[in-house]
């Protein structure tokens, strides 16, 4: 069975009323894995939190301090989008490590997926629409330490641009970023990852599976990767409230077992995040999330 990392404190978060994150979609996307039959409670296995020191691996030391003692500027939790509590700060340090849990996961089992992760928007000493801490790279370099585990490939499918990816991953060796996203959607200014692939508002399926499926295959072949990490974000769907492609829900399903298909056939872990995905229908938010879980099933353990 691929291993599924969740921990209950992802939506144990009091936000205001009419807040956009849904924040209630970790459990609702839980709960709905295991109604479904998708899931099964062996599977699941819980992080433990992670510490200042992994943190600022990355991240700048003052900005880790004052975010977790709850002194960060005024302005710096604007940029992030949350108002800043103990339970911010618990679900914060919870999800970051849950990411690293996934990587190790993998590398172990072929496969694994995390109910949470991608916070692709957080910067080394910044966070930014709804990143804290940029859980993608830290499990990166973090999985370096593993033998045999040298290049890693962040595949970001997330609608919007892994702005803050690509500003920390810039330095790093055998870190490699691709971002496959929407051009005229946040964040305004786009950096630079190794590889951008820029989509305009509108793109239906069969292109964006099509460019999904080209670009992985040549970043396999040129970069051959020791582990992949995958943002399966379904803010691409075109029902999404922050999303401008218009993909279905069997898009998002084809373009998540393109993805482990072709892992799976080049022998190369993968460690799945959930990535973006905002609406107030969490029934119809559970059903998108859930397709990586659908395509782990009916394609990885098919072939194991």
């Amino acid at each position: 069975m691929v291993p599924l990392i969740y921990d209950a404190s992802y939506s144990k978060l009091a936000l205001p009323p009419l807040h956009r994150f849904p924040i209630s979609k970790y459990r609702a996307l839980y709960e709905y894995l295991l109604e479904q039959g998708i899931a099964e409670q062996p599977q699941f296995i819980a992080p433990t939190k992670a510490s200042i020191e992994y943190l600022t691996a990355l991240h700048d030391q003052s900005y880790v301090k004052d975010f977790i003692s709850g002194e960060l500027d005024s302005k710096l939790m604007r940029r992030i989008g949350f108002p800043w509590s103990k339970a911010l700060v618990e679900r914060t340090l919870y999800s970051v490590a849950g990411t690293a849990l996934t990587c190790e996961q993998a590398i172990t089992h072929g496969c694994a997926i995390h109910l949470s992760g991608g916070y692709h928007h957080a910067h080394q000493q910044f966070g930014s629409g709804y990143c804290i801490f940029n859980d993608l790279v830290l499990a990166a370099v973090n999985s370096q330490q593993i033998d045999d585990i040298e290049t890693v490939l962040i595949f970001d499918c997330d609608v919007h641009q892994g702005d803050g990816t690509a500003t920390i991953a810039q330095s790093l060796n055998h870190v490699i970023t691709c971002s496959i996203h929407c051009h005229q959607n946040f964040p305004a200014r786009k950096q630079q990852s190794d590889y951008d692939i820029e989509l305009d508002k509108g793109t239906s399926d069969i292109e964006y599976v099509e460019t999904v499926e080209q670009t992985l295959a040549y970043l396999i072949r040129l970069h051959k990767p020791d582990l992949i990490i995958y943002d399966a974000g379904v803010d691409i769907h075109s029902d999404d409230n922050l999303g401008y492609l218009n993909i279905s829900t069997d898009g998002i399903y084809a373009r998540d077992l393109e993805v482990i298909h072709q892992a799976k056939t080049a022998q190369i872990p993968i460690a799945c995040v959930i990535g973006g995905g905002y609406s107030r229908d969490s029934t119809q938010l559970s059903v998108r999330h859930s397709q990586v879980f659908i395509a782990a099933n009916n394609f990885w353990q098919s072939t194991s």
